[in-house]
């Protein structure tokens, strides 16, 4: 049903480097999102890379892009991740998938369906009508 559409979520490498997986994680917790997967990966020689949760719940991808904020950080308005914690677009911390399609696109690149178990939220009844 429409609370199982999922999302991919990109914690960006200056996002794990400025530890904000936590209050990231904790924000899309605190809105009633389930969590159903994540990796740490080193994607390039680079720093620490990135933190990639796949989300699930009502409305999900259009729910994390407005949690999330805009593109450019100065068009972001204060609440938002990149409201509150970015200056710049080339450190904008965090990317979203944009639609449900691409979701599904970017969490089949990054997981195996037996990386994204089904679990029954005890909370779902608190959160769901």
């Amino acid at each position: 049903g429409a609370a199982h559409e999922r999302t991919f979520v990109a914690i960006k490498p200056d996002g794990v480097q400025r530890r904000l997986v936590g209050e990231i994680i904790r924000r899309f917790e605190r809105k009633g999102l389930q969590l159903v997967g994540m990796k740490l990966l080193q994607v390039s020689a680079g720093p620490a890379g990135p933190r990639l949760p796949v989300w699930q719940g009502l409305d999900v991808v259009r729910t994390v892009r407005t949690m999330i904020g805009e593109t450019n950080p100065a068009e972001s308005r204060p609440g938002t991740i990149r409201g509150d914690f970015c200056v710049e677009v080339g450190k904008n911390v965090i990317h979203g998938s944009d639609s449900v399609q691409s979701a599904r696109q970017e969490i089949s690149l990054w997981f195996g369906p037996e990386e994204l178990p089904c679990w029954q939220d005890a909370a779902a009844h608190w959160i769901y009508e």
